[in-house]
């Protein structure tokens, strides 16, 4: 296995916003936002070791209700272009990264799954038990995700850091 990243909603490559972070070598997995799903079922899921998963503002909206993901999604069906540029101004928020270099036009179906996608307890202390650690990094004004609420749920399992405005690791 070689170094996996795993892009967020919207985005392609971006993972040298995250370069501070990130462990590159043969047994770690990471991924931002959705990419961050896709990041820890692939661990759960490989017969390979994994050492460490990281995930970045790891998409998570189950505190949220459905008539806010519904609306989300009706807006995409809307005007799928404005809505990820409004989602990656957002993103690097309170930061003005020009994330425009990385944008790949996300779909209905992706978008779907990051909302409605539910993390299951269950499966991380699985994750736990094959020997991976798991690291979570938030931003601490993330305007996406209720950075709190995931920091509560995911602090049992994993190790948390809250990144500030400047990007260093409160």
């Amino acid at each position: 296995m070689t170094s996996n990243y795993y892009s967020g909603f919207c985005l392609s490559k971006e993972d040298e916003l995250f370069s501070d972070y990130i462990i590159k070598n043969d047994f770690t997995i990471s991924g931002f936002s959705y990419g961050a799903i896709k990041a820890f079922n692939e661990a759960l899921n490989t017969q390979k070791r994994v050492d460490l998963l990281q995930l970045f503002s790891p998409a998570f909206f189950q505190t949220k209700d459905k008539k806010y993901k519904r609306i989300q999604l009706m807006f995409f069906k809307k005007d799928a272009k404005e809505y990820c540029k409004n989602f990656l101004n957002n993103i690097s928020y309170p930061k003005t990264i020009d994330t425009s270099k990385y944008f790949q036009l996300g779909t209905f179906e992706q978008l779907d799954e990051l909302l409605n996608y539910e993390w299951k307890k269950d499966e991380l202390k699985k994750l736990i038990k094959k020997g991976t650690k798991i690291e979570v990094y938030l931003g601490a004004k993330d305007k996406i995700i209720q950075s709190y609420e995931a920091k509560e749920f995911f602090k049992e399992f994993a190790t948390v850091y809250f990144i500030n405005d400047a990007g260093h690791i409160l």
